[in-house]
């Protein structure tokens, strides 16, 4: 039986395909055994673990993002679609290690699904991944400004200043109610605590 030369290129792809597969995930673990325990991958590994998770779950479709470490995050991961980016938090990694390959997971499905929607979750739950990060007192920003109700003294902190709100408690059917319009009582700005009478 005789092979047309594009047939014969077709094998030879799908051939080169397979095999790059398996160079894949015998160079992965060779990564995976140099790395240290209780570091973080480096971002080499995170690409193999990327291209692993890829060729399991989404057939290879996806195209390979740019991924890096921010030190500046405190959520786990994000993705941003128009520089097809991933970026995973080494404060968050530094506290749970062990949630990397959840959230480079978690971060590939928004590839697929920006949103946390319905088909999002479906998605999630088909390769084991989670919905939410864990929550840590070190990773939530301190507040910069402390709004006291003068109806009930119930405490707002905020990041940002506030004009117009009023005391979820004491106002009526959920309106701005200015009888019980926000005053702010302390600012923690340049490391000072400055405070409103």
């Amino acid at each position: 039986m005789l092979i047309s030369r594009k047939q014969q290129s077709a094998i030879k792809a799908i051939n080169y395909d397979l095999f790059e597969n398996i160079q894949i995930a015998i160079s992965e673990q060779e990564i995976l055994q140099k790395e240290q325990p209780g570091t973080l991958p480096s971002a080499e590994t995170l690409r193999h673990l990327f291209n692993r998770f890829n060729f399991l779950y989404f057939n290879g479709k996806l195209t390979r993002p740019v991924i890096e470490y921010s030190n500046r995050m405190t959520c786990a991961g994000s993705y941003t679609p128009v520089k097809n980016l991933i970026k995973i938090s080494q404060k968050y990694h530094a506290i749970f290690p062990d949630e990397i390959e959840d959230t480079l997971k978690h971060e590939m499905i928004h590839m697929i699904h920006f949103n946390h929607n319905a088909a999002f979750k479906v998605e999630a739950k088909r390769i084991g991944a989670s919905l939410k990060a864990k929550t840590h007192p070190s990773l939530q920003k301190q507040p910069k400004y402390l709004y006291v109700c003068p109806g009930c003294g119930l405490e707002y902190p905020r990041q940002k200043k506030v004009r117009m709100l009023s005391c979820g408690s004491c106002s009526r059917r959920g309106r701005f109610d200015p009888e019980f319009k926000l005053k702010l009582s302390k600012s923690f700005t340049a490391g000072r605590e400055i405070s409103y009478a």
